[in-house]
């Protein structure tokens, strides 16, 4: 069956589904429904969330080590400096 074929005949194959009403309509509420599914299945697994954490974690880590330092605040340390000013 040629290309051309295959595609004229999916064409109508969609065409009929919606005319009857067979289409699978996902909704806004259906992917809500289906992520919430999905999160706490993928949250059951305690190994698994811990390594997600531990790999954050050591993102962030390796993030701060490539920043720039930081010159020393000169802003007064506790709110009684505040107001010697």
């Amino acid at each position: 069956m040629s290309t051309e074929t295959q595609r004229r005949l999916a064409s109508l194959g969609g065409k009929t589904a919606h005319l009857n009403g067979k289409l699978y309509k996902f909704t806004s509420e259906k992917a809500s429904e289906a992520g919430k599914k999905g999160g706490a299945k993928t949250s059951e697994n305690r190994e698994h969330m811990a390594s997600i954490g531990q790999k954050g974690g050591l993102a962030k880590r390796g993030w701060r080590a490539k920043e720039e330092p930081r010159e020393a605040d000169s802003s007064p340390e506790s709110p009684a400096e505040w107001t010697e000013s």
